[in-house]
C-alpha cells in the first residue's frame, strides 16, 4: 500500500486532524487515515508522539468519529451551520479523557518535557481538547476554508490582518495567481 501524504497546514493539530480526509467538495471525498498505522504515522507528523503509538482498528474508528465531529463544529463556528448535540457531547467526551502524561528528561543544559508515555486514546484527548479550545476561543473567529475550490482544508488564520485566504501560498495560493496570470494574458 502506497502511505498518503498528509497536510498539515491548518496552525493547530485538531484543525491539522480535519485534512485527514481530502477533497472533501467531491462525493465523499477520499480517506488519508486508511489504517491503524496510517493514524500511528500521522500522530508523529502531527508532533504529538516521538514514536508512532499502538493504534487498533477501534482507535481509527473513534479517530475518524472524532475528526468528523470536530470539522462539523467548526464549520458550525464558521457560521456554516448548527452545531450539532451529538458532535458537541463526542468532542466534550473526548476531552475529559486524560492527555498523555508528560515528565522532565534531562537535556544538555537544562530539562525538556516529553511525553511518558503515549495511547491513541490519549492523543484522541488531546486533540478533542484543543479543537475545545479552538473552537470555543479567540481562534474560532479565525477559522477559514481555503478559497481554493478544490481544496476543502480549515486553516487558523494567524495573520495580523486577518485576511488570509488559502492553506498555503505555496500550494492554492500560487495555483491561484497562476490561473489569474494566465486569464490575463488571454
Amino acid at each position: 500500500m502506497v502511505a498518503v501524504t498528509f497536510r498539515f497546514h491548518g496552525g493547530r493539530p485538531s484543525v491539522n486532524l480535519t485534512a485527514t480526509v481530502g477533497e472533501r467538495w467531491r462525493d465523499g471525498g477520499f480517506e488519508r487515515l486508511t489504517e491503524p498505522a496510517a493514524l500511528a504515522r500521522w500522530f508523529t507528523g502531527a508532533g504529538l508522539a516521538g514514536r508512532a503509538p499502538h493504534c487498533s482498528p477501534a482507535d481509527l474508528r473513534h479517530a475518524r468519529e472524532l475528526r468528523e465531529a470536530i470539522y462539523r463544529l467548526m464549520l458550525a463556528r464558521m457560521g456554516r451551520c448548527r452545531p450539532a448535540p451529538d458532535d458537541v457531547a463526542t468532542v466534550n467526551a473526548w476531552a475529559a479523557k486524560p492527555p498523555p502524561a508528560v515528565e522532565l528528561r534531562p537535556e544538555a543544559g537544562g530539562l525538556r518535557a516529553e511525553p511518558a508515555w503515549v495511547t491513541a486514546p490519549a492523543l484522541l484527548a488531546q486533540l478533542a481538547r484543543d479543537a475545545v479550545e479552538v473552537i470555543g476561543g479567540d481562534a474560532g473567529q479565525r477559522l477559514r476554508e481555503c478559497d481554493n475550490p478544490r481544496c476543502s482544508l480549515l486553516f487558523v488564520d494567524t495573520s495580523r490582518a486577518g485576511a488570509r485566504r488559502w492553506c498555503t501560498m505555496s500550494a492554492c495560493g500560487t495555483r491561484d495567481k497562476m490561473a489569474r496570470y494566465r486569464s490575463a494574458g488571454t
